[in-house]
């Protein structure tokens, strides 16, 4: 049997959400990078992910700010979790990422998503990474959906 919540005005299929978070889940489980970093899933729905992490020494470069490629493979991570909610296997294609500003050892900070495209074979999302209120990086990132369909359970 199927439920569904009311948020706001929207009604919000409880079976759905399942299925994005099992498929993020899963993805994470298979991530041993992603793992290492210490991401969080703070929130999924289809074509979003909220995730967050706490940035440790080990993660700094030699100014002693932290390395952008965690930042990077931060948002990398939750482009691939947002654009594989769709049950098709999303894998980028093409990344960019502006830096804003320093992020310290003790930061944490949380990547949000937002899906601005979506077509049969690709999708382009944004991810706005945060420290508290303060924009510390912005990244644009495009998927191609492969054939492949990601391996769900029906909970149905």
């Amino acid at each position: 049997m199927r439920s569904a919540k009311i948020r706001g005005n929207k009604i919000i299929d409880i079976f759905n959400m399942n299925k994005y978070r099992e498929i993020v889940d899963r993805m994470l489980a298979d991530d041993p990078f992603s793992r290492w970093m210490g991401i969080e899933i703070i929130n999924v729905a289809e074509g979003h992910c909220v995730l967050e992490m706490t940035v440790r020494d080990d993660m700094l470069n030699g100014f002693g700010v932290c390395h952008g490629g965690i930042l990077f493979s931060l948002a990398d991570s939750a482009l691939a979790f947002a654009s594989n909610t769709h049950g098709r296997v999303a894998l980028a294609v093409e990344d960019n990422i502006s830096f804003l500003r320093k992020v310290e050892s003790g930061d944490r900070i949380r990547a949000v998503t937002e899906e601005l495209s979506k077509t049969r074979n690709t999708g382009v999302c944004t991810v706005t990474i945060k420290r508290k209120d303060d924009i510390v990086a912005t990244f644009r990132g495009t998927v191609y959906k492969r054939k492949v369909t990601h391996f769900i359970s029906n909970s149905d």
